[in-house]
Order: structure tokens, then C-alpha cells, then sequence
């Protein structure tokens, strides 16, 4: 079996960004920090950033992310939206709610001409998101 999951980079804010999420869409979190990782490199004032974290859902989904060291090169995700989707229209328009607070709006979520719901927003952490509830 095969899956596909985004795996976001972030320069220190993934347990941050993480626990958002996660507050957002429930599920258990689990986070390794790069303590006790001496041989990568990271500083010790560093330590404490997220070397994986992994947040899984009662739905299935998965949510990844991790920390870029200083000593490391780090872009900001461009190109790229992470889409929640699904007929939960309830579930959906919270998640909406939540995602957008202290981000973004680029297409408000309404009603397309397709049906059902869209929009896309950056979150308070420059992610991208899509929203969209089935018609």
C-alpha cells in the first residue's frame, strides 16, 4: 500500500504550526525533537526543534512536518497548497474558520460554480490550504 502525505519545512515553528493543526483536526501528535542527535550537527540552543512530527487523524489523514536548523539552507513553501476536502460540510467550514484566523484569504470560502464549497487561504504559518466541500 502506498501513501501520500505533505511533509511541510518550516524554519522553527513546526511544533507550533503542528499543534495548530492539530487543534484544528484532532488526532494524536507525535513529535521527535533533534536532542540526542549530536552527530547532525544542530546546535544545543537548537535542540529543541522538530526533527519529524507526524500528526494523525481519526480520519486518516497525516500531516508531517519538520524544522530547518540555522545551519541549513531554508526556502518557504511556494508552489504548493495542502488540500482538506470532503461532505463533512461542518467540519469543513470549522476547519475553514480556524485556518484562516491571523492568515490570509485568497478566494473566499463559497459557493463555486461547480457546487458545494471552495476557497484557499495561507495560514498564520505561510502555508497554503484549499477547502472544499462536496457538492
Amino acid at each position: 500500500m502506498l501513501r501520500l502525505n505533505p511533509y511541510l519545512s518550516f524554519r522553527a515553528e513546526a511544533r507550533e504550526a503542528l499543534e495548530f493543526y492539530q487543534s484544528i483536526l484532532g488526532g494524536e501528535l507525535r513529535i521527535d525533537t533533534f536532542e540526542g542527535f549530536d552527530d547532525m550537527g544542530v546546535p544545543p540552543e537548537e535542540a529543541h526543534l522538530v526533527l519529524h512530527g507526524h500528526l494523525t487523524t481519526p480520519q486518516g489523514l497525516q500531516l508531517m512536518a519538520s524544522d530547518t536548523p540555522s545551519g541549513m539552507p531554508y526556502q518557504s513553501p511556494a508552489g504548493i497548497s495542502v488540500s482538506l476536502s470532503g461532505d463533512d460540510a461542518d467540519a469543513l467550514q470549522a476547519a475553514w474558520d480556524a485556518l484562516s484566523e491571523g492568515g490570509t484569504v485568497n478566494l473566499p470560502y463559497e459557493t463555486p460554480p461547480w457546487g458545494g464549497k471552495f476557497g484557499m487561504l495561507v495560514d498564520r504559518f505561510g502555508i497554503a490550504w484549499m477547502v472544499a466541500a462536496d457538492a
